[in-house]
């Protein structure tokens, strides 16, 4: 019941005072949100410094690295930086596939401004690349390179995405020359097993971008004017660390057709394309 007329205002005590508690617990519930925010900004600044400091561990890694390593060739050869920066006179350009497993100065065993060094996907040479035409050119123009050296690797990356053709993105462009190939001996390659058959691409690749080499103006010229450079073609082994010469190697246009034809003709002569 409602009370009596004895007081000026009234009150239901039969009603629910709604009003206040419902006041009360939103702001219970205000608070509770905001712990846990702040809880979380703490976990997440947490474990970003936790982060940071160890992306900072692993990049000064590099550099204590390099500081070790420049002290113990001071220590072996004290003249050696001092020699390095006058000059560099590398007899061998080195063209191989970007994959971090294939290191070209230490799988050859030659030291800083022995080897002049070309890395890109695949290792290709593609006419339109202006970066690998400019390497070579000054390769072969100013640093007067005896030989160059087209290095893929067995198990490369490259070479079985353009044989699976996923969606990659941009690199798919890239990868239409490796395709190519395929394409061009996919009658022989595809009776082989999928293993073997990234490999025996990997080996004809080298071999067909010797020749896209052999064919450039840079080289032609270079031939035509007498300049003694030899192009060879290797195959490095990531699971047993050799390097194996896959006898393409060219020193005029003769040879450079001659090789491409006997290189080609022993890979596609291999006992498993032709049990």
């Amino acid at each position: 019941m409602c009370g009596s007329g004895f007081s000026s205002s009234p009150i239901c005590r039969d009603a629910a005072p709604r009003a206040p508690c419902a006041t009360r617990f939103s702001v219970i519930d205000f608070l509770l949100v905001v712990f846990n925010y702040a809880a979380l900004a703490y976990i997440v600044a947490t474990h970003f410094e936790l982060l940071v400091n160890t992306l900072m561990k692993d990049i000064n890694t590099l550099i204590s690295n390099n500081r070790q390593w420049s002290r113990l060739l001071k220590e072996e050869d004290p003249g050696f930086f001092e020699r390095l920066s006058l000059a560099q006179k590398p007899r061998f350009l080195w063209i191989g596939c970007s994959d971090s497993r294939v290191p070209a100065e230490r799988l050859t065993g030659l030291e800083p401004g022995e080897l002049f060094v070309h890395r890109n996907v695949a290792n290709l040479v593609v006419h339109t690349d202006l970066n690998c035409l400019s390497v070579v050119q000054y390769a072969v123009e100013v640093l007067e390179v005896e030989h160059i050296i087209i290095c893929g690797h067995y198990g490369c990356g490259g070479v079985q995405a353009a044989l699976e053709n996923p969606e990659l993105g941009l690199i798919d462009n890239w990868l239409l020359h490796i395709r190519d190939l395929w394409y061009k001996h996919s009658a022989l390659l595809g009776e082989l097993p999928p293993e073997k058959r990234v490999d025996k691409l990997c080996e004809i690749n080298v071999i067909e971008q010797v020749y896209n080499l052999g064919h450039s103006t840079i080289m032609q010229s270079a031939w035509k004017r007498g300049q003694q450079v030899n192009l060879h073609g290797w195959v490095y082994g990531i699971q047993d660390g050799y390097l194996r010469d896959l006898e393409v190697s060219a020193t005029n246009r003769e040879t450079l057709e001659q090789r491409y034809r006997h290189g080609i003709a022993n890979l596609l002569n291999d006992p498993d394309l032709n049990p």
